[in-house]
Formats: structure tokens, C-alpha cells, sequence
């Protein structure tokens, strides 16, 4: 007698029976590929960026003097720290293959012709929304690459005519790269993935 035929199956229970109707006796499409997956593990990417990221902040001081100190204590003194930092590091980079495969997905399957148009205005939005976060994410711990990267492509916006100066003035919080920067640069990789 199979489990499906006895009495007290477990397939009867509640919690079973709704995990075998949309994990194993789900109906699902024939051309269905493993190029349809990449959507949900950016999405499991993110959630582990997002995590890790709060985790992160914890430990973390938005002070000039002291980010980098703590970039060495998250990695030396938290239980698990190095863990930590290494999850978000290298999730950030599984988190950008993951969803240019499932750009490359689009654009195989003409995600930009009609009637799809919209959709892929939001995912281009959605990913310049990413590359933006990246960056800003670079910047909080602190080191002479993030210092001086975070200069220079903040400074590009003084090549904007009349405003840039006022604009670049405005990213920094001063007139050079300090706490100010640090601080509003933490807050918005914090905030980031509720926009």
C-alpha cells in the first residue's frame, strides 16, 4: 500500500498537504528552463545581502577614525564576524551574475517588445536603483579605495553646468569627503532595499 493510500497519509495533514500541491504536484509550463530560476535566487540574494547588511551595522561606527577599526573587529572579535563580512561580500558579487543572467534571460526571450515594454523600463530602473547601492555600500568601510573611489565619482557631478559644485557640496555634507558623508552614505545603503 502506498502512502497515498493509507488512511492516516501524511499527505492528509494540513501543512503537508500544502507543501506537496505547490512543491511536487504543482502544474507548471513545458517550456519551463532553469533560466526561469534566476529571478528567485536574486531574490534570495537579496535577502541575504539585506541580513547581513543590518548584522554588519551593528558593528559598525560611521566615524572617519574609527570604520576601519571596526571592519577589523567585525572580522577578529564577533562570533562568526569574518562569516558575516565574507557573506556580503561575496553575495554582493553572487547577487550582480545572478541578476545578469536573469537579464540576459530577458533579453533572450525580447523582454523589451510588446507587450512587456513597461516591465523592462522597471527592471532597467530597478537595476541603475542597484548599481547605485553598490556603490554607496562601498563606501562605509572606510579604506583609502573606498575613500578615494567615493571622491571621485561623487566628484563627477561637478561637471554638471551652475549646480554640480552645489550638488557635490551637498553628497559630502562639507567641502571634503568626512563623518557627515560616512554617516549619510551608511543610512542610505540601510534604507536602500525598502525603495
Amino acid at each position: 500500500m502506498t502512502i497515498r493510500n493509507q488512511r492516516f497519509s501524511l499527505l492528509k495533514q494540513p501543512i503537508y498537504s500544502t507543501l506537496n500541491k505547490h512543491l511536487i504536484d504543482y502544474p507548471t509550463l513545458s517550456n519551463l528552463s532553469y533560466w526561469w530560476g534566476f529571478g528567485l535566487l536574486a531574490g534570495i540574494c537579496l535577502v541575504i545581502q539585506i541580513v547581513t547588511d543590518v548584522f554588519l551595522a551593528m558593528h559598525h561606527t560611521p566615524h572617519v577614525d574609527l570604520a576601519f577599526n571596526n571592519v577589523e573587529h567585525i572580522m577578529r572579535d564577533v562570533e562568526g564576524g569574518w562569516l558575516l563580512r565574507y557573506m556580503h561580500a561575496n553575495g554582493a558579487s553572487m547577487f550582480l551574475i545572478v541578476v545578469h543572467l536573469h537579464i540576459f534571460h530577458g533579453l533572450y526571450h525580447a523582454s523589451y517588445s510588446s507587450p512587456r515594454e513597461f516591465v523592462r523600463c522597471l527592471g532597467v530602473v530597478i537595476f541603475l536603483l542597484m548599481i547605485v547601492t553598490a556603490f554607496i555600500g562601498y563606501v562605509p568601510p572606510w579604506g583609502q579605495m573606498s575613500f578615494w573611489g567615493a571622491t571621485v565619482i561623487t566628484s563627477l557631478a561637478s561637471a554638471i553646468p551652475i549646480v554640480g559644485d552645489t550638488i557635490v557640496t551637498w553628497l559630502w555634507g562639507g567641502f571634503s569627503m568626512d563623518n557627515a558623508t560616512l554617516n549619510r552614505f551608511l543610512v542610505s545603503i540601510i534604507y536602500s532595499p525598502l525603495f
